[in-house]
């Protein structure tokens, strides 16, 4: 039996639904990188486990509470990143789309400090 990589039981211990809950799993300078032209309203960086809620309420509100994820694999990188593929889900302009994701992690002394989500916009 393989033991599962430590930073993939950190992750798999954060819920976005509840990030308040999920408060200790993160750095203090976390920041988290958002690259998506076509949201650019949304795009860009947000510092500190604030500005991961701030993010995830913009969210909320351009697909009028309808975004979710559904992780799909993760994998990680040596002691430090771990990549997760993901299924966005969501209403955007009135209709039902889902879009492939990925996000890559930075976990330094058992805390995410940085994320960078990058969404495919061309498919």
């Amino acid at each position: 039996m393989t033991k599962e990589h430590p930073n993939v039981s950190l992750l798999s211990r954060l819920d976005i639904s509840n990030l308040a809950e999920s408060a200790d799993l993160f750095a203090e300078n976390f920041v988290w990188h958002f690259f998506n032209p076509s949201l650019p309203n949304v795009q860009g960086d947000y510092t500190g486990l604030k500005g991961l809620q701030d993010f995830f309420e913009k969210l909320a509100m351009v697909t009028n509470g309808s975004f979710e994820v559904k992780p799909i694999a993760i994998t990680p990188i040596g002691d430090e990143l771990v990549v997760t593929h993901v299924k966005d889900r969501m209403t955007w302009e009135d209709r039902p789309i889902e879009v492939n994701a990925v996000v890559v992690w930075r976990i330094v002394d058992n805390r995410i400090k940085e994320a960078w989500d990058i969404p495919s916009v061309y498919t």
